[in-house]
C-alpha cells in the first residue's frame, strides 16, 4: 500500500424542502453540468459551518487550536476593545489609522475599502500589545502619538507576516485549514491544504416557489385577508460533495504537529458527515447526515467523482451510490492509483477497495494518515 499524500472525501447528503444556500436573489444557487441545471452548495458555504459549527466534533475544541477572526472590523472591535475607552480619542487615532493602514492596505481607514481579512489569535494578541505600548508611550499627548504611530506604521507596513514571525498557527486554525490571501502583502498568504468542491445534485432541480403568509393574531373580523404576503424557492436534493487534504501541507501548516493535524482530520470528518449548511432555519429545519462517505488515502493526484453524475441520476442514494462505485471502478482499471479506502454507507452497495465501517472508524482511519505522512521516510 502506497504512503498517504491525500485524503480524499467524497459524501451524498440529502435534503427536503430546504434553502441551504442563496444567491444575490434570495434564490438557490444553481450549476449547469451535463445539460441539466442542478441545485449547488457552495464551498464557501460548506466551509464557512464547517469551521464554526457549535459542535462536539467543533474544530476549535480541539486542544492546541487557536482562534482566528475574519473581518474588517478586527482592529477595532478586538484590538481596540474595552481598554481603549478608558483613554483620549485623539491620542488613539494616528495608532489605530496606523494598524489600519498597515494590516488592510492604504484605503484601510475607510472601513468600505478593507479586505475582509482572517486575523490569527497571535497576531490579533500582537497588535492590541502595540497599541498600549504606543498608548502609554505617548504619555496622553495625541502630536508624540502621531509620531509614534508614523514610526510604527513605517517599520510594520506591508509586513503582516512578522507580527507573528515564529508562532505555529498564524492565522488560527482557519488559516492553517483554509488558507488566507492577504492582497496587502502576499508574504502573509496561507497556502489552503484543504480543497473544497461546489456541492451539487445528482439529478436535475428540484424545486419549488413557497406561497407563505403571516398572519395577524388580533387581527378584528372586518380584517380581512392576510397581514403578510412572501414568496420564497425550496428545494430538495441527494448532494454530490467532494473534499481533498494535502496531508503534507497541513501538518506544514500546522508547525509539523503531525497529532494536532490527526485530530483535526478526525473533527473534519464529523463535521462533514454531520454539519448541515442552511438559511431559513426556523422555517425549513434543513438539518440531514450524509447517508454516504467514502475516504482515501494515497500518494497520486487527487481526483473528483463527479463524473458520475454528467448524466442525470435518480434521486436516490441506492442508485447514486451504484453510479459512483461503477464509475470508481472504471478509474481503477484505467489508472491502478491504489488508494486505501473506508466507505460508511446507509446502503448495501459495494465500493471497489472499500473496507466498510461506522463514522467512528472513518474518523479514525483519517487521523491514522496524518501520523503515516509524517513518518520518516525508509
Amino acid at each position: 500500500m502506497t504512503e498517504p499524500r491525500f485524503l480524499q472525501i467524497h459524501f451524498l447528503a440529502p435534503y427536503a424542502a430546504a434553502l441551504l444556500n442563496r444567491d444575490d436573489s434570495g434564490l438557490a444557487k444553481r450549476l449547469p453540468y451535463g445539460g441539466s441545471l442542478r441545485t449547488r452548495i457552495s464551498s464557501q458555504c460548506l466551509k464557512r459551518h464547517w469551521r464554526l459549527a457549535d459542535d462536539p466534533h467543533s474544530l476549535h475544541r480541539i486542544a492546541g487550536s487557536d482562534l482566528a477572526y475574519r473581518s474588517r472590523d478586527t482592529i477595532d472591535r478586538k484590538v481596540f476593545g474595552d481598554w481603549s475607552q478608558a483613554h483620549d480619542v485623539a491620542v488613539l487615532k494616528p495608532i489605530r489609522e496606523a494598524m489600519l493602514t498597515a494590516i488592510y492596505g492604504d484605503k484601510g481607514v475607510d472601513k468600505k475599502s478593507r479586505q475582509t481579512l482572517l486575523l490569527g489569535a497571535v497576531e490579533v494578541d500582537y497588535l492590541e500589545a502595540e497599541a498600549k505600548r504606543l498608548v502609554i508611550d505617548a504619555a496622553g499627548d495625541p502630536k508624540t502619538s502621531a509620531e509614534l504611530a508614523k514610526v510604527w506604521h513605517k517599520a510594520h507596513k506591508a509586513n503582516l507576516k512578522a507580527l507573528s514571525e515564529g508562532a505555529k498557527l498564524p492565522g488560527g486554525l482557519t488559516g492553517a485549514l483554509f488558507g488566507r490571501m492577504v492582497t496587502s502583502d502576499p508574504k502573509a498568504n496561507i497556502e489552503a491544504p484543504v480543497h473544497v468542491a461546489h456541492a451539487f445534485t445528482v439529478h436535475a432541480e428540484e424545486s419549488e416557489s413557497d406561497y407563505f403568509i403571516a398572519a395577524d393574531d388580533l387581527a378584528r373580523d372586518e380584517d380581512m385577508g392576510a397581514d403578510t404576503i412572501q414568496e420564497t424557492e425550496l428545494t430538495s436534493g441527494l448532494y454530490y460533495g467532494y473534499v481533498v487534504v494535502d496531508l503534507r501541507g497541513l501538518i506544514d501548516n500546522l508547525g509539523g504537529d503531525a497529532d494536532l493535524a490527526g485530530e483535526v482530520l478526525h473533527n473534519l470528518i464529523y463535521l462533514i458527515a454531520e454539519v448541515s449548511p442552511g438559511a431559513k432555519l426556523g422555517s425549513t429545519a434543513p438539518y440531514s447526515r450524509a447517508s454516504f462517505m467514502l475516504v482515501e488515502a494515497g500518494d497520486r493526484q487527487p481526483r473528483s467523482l463527479a463524473e458520475a453524475f454528467r448524466e442525470k441520476c435518480a434521486a436516490n442514494t441506492s442508485m447514486a451510490i451504484g453510479k459512483l462505485a461503477e464509475h470508481l471502478a472504471s478509474l481503477d482499471a484505467a489508472y491502478a492509483t491504489g488508494e486505501d479506502r473506508r466507505v460508511m454507507t446507509l446502503s448495501n452497495a459495494d465500493i471497489p477497495g472499500a473496507e466498510r465501517g461506522s463514522l467512528a472508524e472513518l474518523a479514525s482511519f483519517a487521523r491514522g494518515r496524518a501520523a503515516k505522512e509524517a513518518e520518516p521516510a525508509a
